[in-house]
């Protein structure tokens, strides 16, 4: 069979894969602990079930337009309005199959061949592997772990040139929870309107941030950042929502205009019944919000100190987000078990095996020598789960003739 060239170059998700392979190992009986997930352990709120299940007896289950219902719309501009300061038209707004299909429908209308998109590392598994789906040419600037994985105005004003189209922005981050203060936004902002490029905010997690830090979207930090801006959000972290799949994009009409055109003759509109949940998710008291906030502040610290004590791991502290990022330099070129781990990848595969630990390798967000671990899990599989891993990571020796 000869596919076409362009899934040729898309590589699989490694945080899909490793959570698929800790899935495999659960079937069969072995009691794995999934670090890999990417989705909150809480239940999505009975009030939003209520929401779906009055839909379906009510027969809301036809077409919508293909952008998606126009109360969903309304609610997500009063969102944004009352929220994040923005002013937005429902033509301006559009509903999405998930913000995955948001950031994939961004590069599918904006993206020409040969354009290039800015994509600080580390960075999520996808943005890549959907610009090049768009014919474009990811360009990645890593970020240090000293600056906090945050890319630099300067930094960027350096690297755009004729062919630059995107920014991709994430804040909080996935991987690495990172959260751009306003004056960072706003530094980066000015270059990115005076250069006239386009910014794609993934605003994914903007609810789940610690320590009385404040999410600011990049589309409010100067007069005409708005312009410049696709804001992507919806309700998967936030709201315990991630199968439910509702995202939205908020932008300039034209571009919405033709994401909808887009989306009209590929998904038509997302779930009706979906949408009548994220409806509810968006305009009723958000009372899972706070206690889901508060378990994963906990959570974070707890497993922040644990790792920090391990030998040759050293973690600092997300500000968002649900994962932690933690630098395992120091535990790699040491033998284990009678073989040497030189990589990341093979250090997850070591925890798997022996410690039935699931992690993420740094590799497939750009970044070697570190791991993602998701701390969207209950504390008790946090224990144990960091209990194996300091055990088996205990177990590595240096090599004869190193230090």
């Amino acid at each position: 069979m000869l596919l076409a060239k362009r899934i040729q170059k898309v590589s699989a998700s490694p945080t899909l894969a490793i959570d698929a392979k800790a899935k495999q190992l659960k079937s069969t009986g072995v009691d794995v602990i999934n670090f890999g997930a990417g989705e909150p352990d809480f239940d999505t709120p009975d009030y939003i079930k209520e929401a779906a299940i009055e839909a379906i007896r009510k027969g809301y289950t036809k077409y919508t337009p293909a952008s998606g219902s126009p109360e969903l719309k309304e609610a997500v501009c009063d969102k944004l309005r009352k929220e994040n300061g923005l002013e937005y038209a429902t033509k301006e707004v559009i509903i999405n199959c998930g913000a995955k299909h948001s950031i994939y429908n961004i590069f599918q209308v904006l993206i020409n061949p040969g354009d290039e998109v800015i994509i600080p590392s580390p960075y999520w598994v996808s943005y890549p592997e959907a610009v090049k789906l768009a014919g474009g040419k990811p360009v990645i600037l890593k970020t240090a772990e000293k600056a906090g994985f945050k890319l630099s105005a300067s930094t960027l004003r350096r690297r755009i040139n004729p062919k630059t189209k995107i920014l991709v922005l994430n804040s909080p981050s996935n991987p690495t929870g990172a959260v751009y203060s306003e004056s960072e936004l706003r530094d980066i902002m000015e270059v990115a309107v005076a250069k006239k490029i386009f910014v794609l905010s993934d605003e994914i997690y903007e609810y789940l941030v610690y320590d009385g830090i404040k999410h600011v979207s990049p589309a409010a930090v100067i007069p005409e950042a708005k312009k410049w801006t696709l804001l992507v959000n919806g309700v998967s972290k936030s709201y315990a929502m991630t199968g439910w799949r509702i995202g939205y994009t908020a932008g300039p009409a034209e571009i919405i205009s033709a994401i909808s055109n887009l989306q009209s003759h590929s998904t038509s509109n997302p779930t009706s019944i979906a949408m009548k949940a994220a409806y509810a998710a968006l305009t009723q008291p958000q009372q899972m919000l706070p206690q889901m906030v508060k378990a994963f502040e906990e959570r974070r610290n707890y497993m922040v100190e644990k790792l920090n004590a391990m030998p040759g791991v050293t973690c600092r502290k997300p500000e968002g987000a649900f994962y932690v990022f933690p630098n395992v330099e120091g535990a790699l070129g040491k033998v284990y078990r009678g073989k040497t781990i030189s990589t990341c990848m093979q250090l997850a595969d070591y925890l798997l095996d022996v410690a039935q630990v699931a992690v993420v390798p740094g590799d497939g967000f750009g970044i070697e020598n570190y791991l993602r671990i998701s701390y969207a899990t209950s504390m008790e599989n946090i224990q144990k789960g960091l209990e194996r891993m300091a055990a088996a990571l205990a177990e590595g020796v240096v090599p004869k003739g190193k230090k």
